[in-house]
C-alpha cells in the first residue's frame, strides 16, 4: 500500500511517519512544506509539499499516485485562524479542494486509479452546549478555525472519492524538533518552576495522545474505513481536571493550579466549552482502543527520557 501523508513534520504526521516507515507492505511517502524536520530519515520518500499550491498538489500526486492520502496539515492555531483569516482558509479548506480535485481528475486519467482520502478534523466544529458526542452530532461552528475545518469537511463528503474523516480532541504529544506546547507540558513546565497558571473549569475534552490518533488513521487506511470517525481519548475531563491529574502524576503542587472562566480568559476564537467524543464507532468498527490520559502522560514520559539520552 503506497501512503502519502501531508503535514508530516506536524504531531501527527510525525507519529505517523515513525509508526509507518518500518512497515514491510507499506510504502511511505512524507510530506510537508519546507525542509524535513525528523530525526530519522529512513524508510520513507520526503517530499516538499505546500497544499495551499495548487500545482504543486497535483504534481506531486501524479509524480506517487498514492493508494491512501492522510491529510494531516492545517493551520490549527485557533486565535492565529481569527485574526488571519485568509491564511486560514487557504491552509484548512481551499488546499483541501485541490487534494480533492487533484485527486478526481487522476481518477478519471487513470481508470483503475482509486485513492482513499482520509482527512483530519476537529471537536471545534460543533458549538459546545453538550457532550461527549457521537459521529451523527449536527456541527456549528463558533470560530474562524472551525468555519474552515467544516467547509474542509463538506469538501470531501461532496467529493466522488472514497474517504473518511477522522475528528479528534486535544491532541497531546512530543516530536522531534518541536514548535508547539500541549497541555501537559504546559502544566508540567510552570507548575516546576512555581509558577501559578489559570486553568478553566468549565471546558470539557477527551484528551487524545498522538500515538493513539495515528493508530486510528493507520485503522483507517488498512480497513479502507468510509465515513466520519471520532478518533479521541477515551476519558472524559474538564481542562482544570486535566491540569490536576497531570500535577498528580509528577507531584507536583497543585495549588498554583488557580481555577478560571473561559470568559475571564481574554482569546480571539470563541471555544466550545463541552466536547469530547463518544468514541464507540471507531472501537466497533476499526478495532481502535486508545489508553488512559494517565498512560498516555506515561508514555510522553517515557518519551522525553529517550530524547535526553
Amino acid at each position: 500500500m503506497k501512503i502519502l501523508i501531508t503535514g508530516s513534520n506536524g504531531l501527527l504526521g510525525q507519529k505517523l511517519v515513525y509508526k509507518l516507515r518500518s512497515q514491510t507492505n507499506v510504502t511511505l511517502i512524507a510530506t510537508a512544506r519546507g525542509e524535513n524536520r525528523l530525526v530519522k530519515t529512513d524508510g520513507y520518500v520526503y517530499e516538499s509539499l505546500d497544499i495551499t499550491d495548487k500545482q504543486n498538489v497535483e504534481q506531486i500526486f501524479e509524480k506517487h499516485l498514492p493508494d491512501v492520502i492522510i491529510n494531516t496539515a492545517a493551520m490549527t492555531n485557533v486565535d492565529a485562524c481569527e485574526t488571519d483569516r485568509e491564511n486560514a482558509l487557504l491552509m484548512n479548506a481551499t488546499s483541501v479542494e485541490y487534494q480533492v480535485k487533484a485527486l478526481e481528475n487522476l481518477k478519471q486519467k487513470h481508470t483503475d486509479y482509486n485513492p482513499h482520502f482520509i482527512h483530519l478534523s476537529t471537536d471545534f466544529i460543533f458549538d459546545g452546549t453538550h457532550g461527549p458526542l457521537d459521529e451523527k452530532e449536527k456541527p456549528n461552528p463558533l470560530s474562524y478555525y472551525a468555519e474552515t475545518k467544516l467547509a474542509a469537511e463538506n469538501s470531501v463528503q461532496a467529493s466522488s472519492l472514497d474517504w473518511a474523516i477522522a475528528r479528534t480532541v486535544l491532541v497531546f504529544g512530543i516530536v522531534d524538533n518541536m514548535s508547539r506546547s500541549n497541555i501537559v507540558l504546559w502544566v508540567k513546565s510552570n507548575l516546576e518552576q512555581g509558577k501559578t497558571i489559570n486553568v478553566v473549569d468549565d471546558q470539557f475534552r477527551t484528551p487524545t495522545l498522538a500515538e493513539d490518533l495515528a493508530d486510528g488513521c493507520i485503522l483507517m487506511a488498512q480497513k479502507r474505513a468510509k465515513g466520519i470517525y471520532n478518533i479521541s481519548g477515551k476519558d472524559f475531563y474538564s481542562i482544570l481536571e486535566l491540569a490536576h491529574t497531570v500535577a498528580d502524576y509528577y507531584g507536583l503542587n497543585k495549588n498554583l493550579i488557580k481555577p478560571s472562566k473561559s470568559a475571564d480568559i481574554k482569546q480571539p476564537a470563541k471555544r466550545p466549552p463541552i466536547t469530547g467524543f463518544i468514541i464507540d464507532k471507531a472501537v466497533r468498527e476499526l478495532g481502535y482502543n486508545p489508553h488512559s490520559f494517565v498512560e498516555g502522560i506515561k508514555i510522553l514520559e517515557e518519551q522525553i527520557k529517550d530524547m535526553g539520552k
